[in-house]
C-alpha cells in the first residue's frame, strides 16, 4: 500500500486461529465487558437516586464512572464480534472513529482525576471554604471544560494520525491503539503530530505532578489531625482515588513506554488489557469497598 487513500480497512490483532480459542477470547471480553457495565452503572444509579451523595465528590465519580463506560463500549464490542464472527476486519472509518473515541474518554478519564485531586485538597486542607470554593457553578463548569477540550484534543489527535501515509494495514492490537498504528506510518510521524505528542507528555506530566503534590500536602494535613477517628475518615476519601490514579497511570507507563512490536504479541495485548480494560472495571469496585456511603447505598438497592 503506497499511502492511506488505499486503505480502506484495517485488520486488528487475531487472537487465535484456532476457533475454540477465539470463542475463549469472546467469552473473557464478554465477562469483563458485563461486569464493567454492571459495576459503574451501580455507581451511577446510586449516584442519581440517592440524595446523600449528592455532593461535588460523587458528582465527579458519576462523571468517571460514565467515561469508563465509554472507554470499554467503544474498544470490547467490536473485538467480541470479530473473535465470534472469525474476522479480523474494522472499516477505515471505524478505525478513525474507535481512535478518537478512545482518546477523548482516556483523556477526559485522566483530567477528571487530576480535578477530583483538586476537590480532596479543598475538601481536607481547606474545610471551611469547601462549599465555597467547590460548588455546584464550579462543577459544572469544570466538567464542560473537561469535554470541550478532551473533545478537541481528540479531534487534534486523530486527524494528525490519521494525516500519515500508511504501509500497512495490519494493527497488531484489537483495537486501534496509538502506538501500533503510528508504526505503519511509511514517511514517519508528521509535524502536528509530534507536536501533539509532545504536548501530550507535557500535559500528562503537569497533571501528574499537581497530583502528586496536593496528595504531599494532603498526607501532611491529615497528620497533623488530632484524632485517629478523623484521620481515618480523611483517608477513606483519598486512598481510593490515589489507587485509582496510580492503576492508571503505572499500567499506561507499562503499556505504552514498552517499544511495540512488529510482529503480534501476547504480552503486548495483556499490557493492553492491563491499562484500558482493568482499570475501568476496577474504579467502581475500589470506591465502592473504602466508602461507607456508597456501600450503604448499594446495599439498600440491592435489597430494593
Amino acid at each position: 500500500m503506497e499511502n492511506q487513500t488505499t486503505v480502506s480497512y484495517f485488520l486488528l490483532l487475531e487472537f487465535s486461529k484456532k476457533r475454540h480459542l477465539q470463542l475463549l477470547h469472546f467469552l473473557f471480553f464478554f465477562v469483563l465487558y458485563l461486569a464493567t457495565i454492571t459495576t459503574n452503572i451501580v455507581i451511577i444509579s446510586a449516584v442519581v437516586i440517592d440524595h446523600r451523595l449528592h455532593n461535588p465528590m460523587y458528582f465527579f465519580l458519576m462523571n468517571l464512572a460514565v467515561q469508563d463506560l465509554g472507554i470499554v463500549s467503544v474498544i470490547v464490542p467490536k473485538s467480541m464480534t470479530n473473535s465470534l464472527m472469525d474476522t479480523r476486519h474494522i472499516s477505515y472509518f471505524g478505525c478513525v472513529t474507535q481512535y478518537f473515541l478512545f482518546i477523548f474518554f482516556e483523556t477526559s478519564d485522566f483530567f477528571l482525576l487530576t480535578v477530583m485531586a483538586y476537590d480532596r485538597y479543598v475538601a481536607i486542607c481547606h474545610p471551611l471554604h469547601y462549599e465555597m470554593v467547590i460548588n455546584w457553578k464550579y462543577c459544572t463548569e469544570i466538567i464542560i471544560i473537561m469535554w470541550v477540550t478532551c473533545l478537541l484534543y481528540g479531534m487534534l489527535h486523530t486527524t494528525g494520525t490519521f494525516s500519515i501515509s500508511y504501509c500497512s494495514n495490519v494493527v497488531n492490537q484489537f483495537f486501534c491503539d496509538i502506538p501500533h498504528l503510528l508504526k505503519l506510518s511509511c514517511s514517519g510521524i508528521n509535524l502536528l503530530e509530534v507536536g501533539i505528542l509532545v504536548a501530550s507528555v507535557f500535559a500528562g506530566l503537569g497533571c501528574f505532578s499537581f497530583v502528586v503534590i496536593s496528595y504531599a500536602v494532603i498526607f501532611r494535613a491529615v497528620l497533623r489531625i488530632p484524632s485517629e477517628k478523623g484521620r481515618q475518615k480523611a483517608l477513606s476519601t483519598c486512598i481510593p482515588h490515589l489507587t485509582v490514579v496510580c492503576m492508571l497511570v503505572f499500567s499506561g507507563c507499562i503499556a505504552y513506554l514498552k517499544p511495540s512490536s512488529n510482529t503480534p504479541s501476547y504480552l503486548d495485548f495483556g499490557l493492553t488489557v492491563l491499562y484500558a480494560l482493568l482499570p475501568p472495571l476496577f474504579n467502581p469496585i475500589i470506591y465502592s469497598m473504602r466508602n461507607k456511603n456508597i456501600k450503604c447505598v448499594i446495599s439498600e438497592l440491592w435489597r430494593f
